[in-house]
């Protein structure tokens, strides 16, 4: 219409005006009725109407959703039988291929391949996940209810499936309060019940990616009654957790194979193959490395929880990551100690009482506690561990009172370069060590000397003693053959 027309009240003569006239509303509205659209005796015939819409639809080169009320259009199955567009499948494409046989019928194939799969989606058959996206949802499970209605209103909760559980696990995340939490937005893919058991392969990496992807990884934020907000697991990933969508099982709890070695033997492991999303992976709640796991809420005490399963199985040398990495969290984030806790026992992996296990902070000491449950960690975190668990270190409950008598020798210069300013200036060496009764290779005593009986042992404890620990080797050798410094010094390049 010419622009004074318009704004005398004409219509402008577009597709898309033309397709949202009230007639038209009213036309798709009653296409399903027994009498047909009542607005007009001179009212078109389903297939009439169709054509007509579809070719508007067309024209107004609509994106599904634009229209969400074009739902209800009739349109004929596989069968000839009408039905609304929201409620068909479009034949062939990645959502019919994921679907249960039989769950939805398929629109009619000769339609489907006369106006294609664009122009039908936009009228509401599916071709893909659907969207739903609401604002200000409040947490009520009693409210969550589908909205009655001839088409799926996009912003309406109450179409996901089992929405109230998820609704009732957020509020068993928070006070009871008069007034329910709102979630600022809720974005989340509906339909997911629909899934064929053997089909999730492919609709996980439908899910992997944009723009449903965010339905999966973004946390929803909650406001709460007194003003602060939260931000609480979305939808769409709880529903995955709680199904076997993952090679046959739920993928909360499971360690994508070839996953961080460190959570072995602690978890089932599924095949995640071809999935490289870590976010993806994340929201499933498959363990994928010890950080990951340590950065969610709750993952240290499931992490600990695992630790002390009879029915799990763990190396020493695992208990060493693990317990580095766990000393490094504030204890807030750990929550109630465990009473027991996975140690090395004389070199094998145990469970035992957490009051008797100790943190491991002097190698030099091992040889006097056999049989004491240790608690392994990397040096410069065993004060962190000993904190975090309430626990005694090594160094703690053994005296370690040097008994023999040695004669004091300078360390070599060779030696003193290689361990810089921290090195030692002597050494003491003795012809038997004894340590509280018991011969062994080195000690390092807490005034700083250091004292050996072997090669090895002055090797050690001069590494020890300037926190160069993995140098010791080094060491041994220039203290073996001195003229080795230059090889040795151009062998550190490679460090």
């Amino acid at each position: 219409a010419h622009p004074l027309l318009e704004k005398l009240g004409a219509l402008p003569a577009t597709a898309r005006a033309v397709l949202t006239t009230g007639q038209v509303r009213a036309a798709v509205a009653a296409s399903l009725d027994d009498e047909g659209a009542g607005w007009d005796e001179n009212a078109l015939d389903a297939d009439e109407l169709a054509d007509l819409v579809l070719t508007l639809v067309r024209d107004a080169n609509l994106e599904p959703g634009d229209e969400p009320w074009l739902g209800a259009l009739a349109l004929p199955d596989e069968e000839g039988e009408l039905a609304p567009a929201g409620e068909l499948l479009f034949p062939g494409s990645d959502f019919a291929r994921v679907v249960r046989e039989g769950e939805l019928p398929a629109v009619d194939e000769e339609l489907a391949g006369r106006w294609g799969e664009e122009t039908l989606a936009a009228c509401g058959v599916l071709a893909g996940f659907a969207l739903v996206r609401a604002s200000d949802v409040v947490l009520d499970p009693d409210e969550l209810e589908p909205r009655e209605g001839d088409f799926a209103e996009p912003d309406d909760a109450g179409l996901l499936d089992a929405v109230d559980v998820w609704c009732e696990d957020v509020l068993d995340r928070f006070p009871d309060t008069p007034v329910p939490p709102v979630a600022t937005e809720l974005v989340a893919v509906r339909d997911l019940e629909l899934v064929d058991d053997d089909r999730w392969p492919e609709a996980l990496a439908m899910l992997s990616l944009p723009p449903l992807r965010d339905a999966l990884v973004q946390p929803v934020r909650v406001l709460m009654p007194d003003g602060t907000h939260e931000t609480v697991r979305p939808y769409t990933a709880w529903w995955l957790r709680g199904h076997p969508v993952l090679d046959g099982r739920r993928p909360a709890g499971l360690l994508a194979a070839g996953g961080d070695p460190l959570l072995r033997g602690l978890y089932d492991e599924a095949d995640a193959t071809g999935f490289d999303d870590v976010q993806v992976l994340r929201a499933l709640g498959v363990r994928t490395t010890v950080d990951a796991l340590l950065d969610e809420p709750g993952g240290a005490a499931e992490l600990l929880d695992r630790l002390t399963d009879p029915g799990r199985v763990v190396t020493p040398a695992q208990l060493h990551g693990l317990y580095s990495a766990l000393a490094e969290l504030d204890p807030e984030r750990v929550g109630l100690l465990p009473d027991e806790v996975r140690a090395v026992v004389d070199g094998r992996a145990e469970i035992v009482d957490a009051a008797y296990a100790v943190v491991v902070d002097s190698p030099d000491l091992l040889p006097l506690i056999a049989g004491t449950p240790l608690l392994p960690v990397r040096p410069d975190r065993a004060a962190g561990l000993a904190e975090l668990f309430q626990v005694r270190r090594l160094s703690e409950t053994v005296p370690g009172t040097v008994t023999s008598q040695g004669v004091e020798h300078e360390v070599p210069d060779a030696v003193r370069a290689l361990l810089g300013p921290s090195a030692p200036a002597s050494y003491v060496e003795h012809e038997e060590l004894v340590v509280d009764g018991t011969e062994l290779d080195w000690r390092l005593t807490d005034d700083g000397t250091v004292h050996a009986a072997t090669l090895e042992g002055v090797a050690a404890g001069l590494a020890w003693a300037a926190r160069q620990w993995p140098r010791r080797f080094e060491v041994a050798a220039l203290l073996e053959d001195p003229t080795r410094t230059e090889e040795l010094a151009t062998a550190r390049w490679f460090d």
